[in-house]
């Protein structure tokens, strides 16, 4: 299982809402976590977020059984490790 967590923060908020849009990804809370998971790879768009670069790259605040293969100004993506 991957899983990502991202502190829900109104900032981080439509990064949770976008990838909530893939149908093979689930999005909770865990305390005051947004926990993002799915079976196979979490994608998400930077554009598609709205979300500025300083927000971008201060936004993940811990994983589970998985590692960060892709975190630019385009996308994120988290694998399981």
């Amino acid at each position: 299982m991957t899983t990502l967590y991202v502190l829900d923060v109104p900032e981080n908020t439509t990064i949770a809402s976008v990838a909530d849009i893939d149908p093979a990804v689930r999005v909770d809370h865990v305390g005051p976590y947004f926990r993002i998971v799915s079976d196979g790879d979490i994608v998400i768009d930077r554009r598609a977020t709205g979300c500025r670069h300083a927000v971008w790259y201060s936004s993940i605040s811990g994983l589970s059984e998985s590692r960060i293969t892709q975190w630019d100004k385009d996308a994120l993506r988290v694998e399981k490790s």
